[in-house]
């Protein structure tokens, strides 16, 4: 087999295309996520907490004494208590479609059908030949 055949096959493959198209969706769903609560969610918890915007909490490392003219180094932890929150509303979201997936996939047990025609006649035949002993 070529490797230009190899290559189609692997392209081919359903689970190739689906894990792409997963991983664009994902990427436009992160989009949202950050959105929501960049502009929907934080503003007005910061209001509530006296017109706090997260996204501008920082720590402000003093000057470097070895190099006191540079540019001051800050710690963003504003941004990473965002991060948090998107992460959190990502996974919930999962959680729900997964568990909304999970409800339509399980079945009620089926009846048990009993033997096949064929497995009826071989039983039928076992016995009589028992029977004949």
């Amino acid at each position: 087999m070529s490797l230009g055949s190899e290559f189609k096959e692997f392209i081919a493959r359903g689970n190739v295309i689906d894990l792409a198209v997963g991983v664009v969706i994902g990427g436009a769903f992160g989009k949202i996520v950050t959105s929501l609560v960049d502009q929907v969610i934080m503003p007005p918890i910061g209001w509530l907490i006296g017109g706090v915007d997260f996204a501008s909490l920082k720590w402000t490392l003093p000057a470097n004494p070895a190099n006191p003219d540079g540019a001051p180094v800050a710690i963003e932890h504003g941004a990473f208590l965002n991060t948090i929150i998107q992460f959190l509303i990502v996974a919930f979201v999962i959680f729900m479609v997964v568990k909304g997936i999970n409800k339509f996939r399980r079945e009620q047990p089926a009846e048990d059908p009993g033997p096949s025609s064929t497995d009826a006649l071989l039983m039928e035949i076992r016995d009589e030949l028992k029977a004949r002993k």
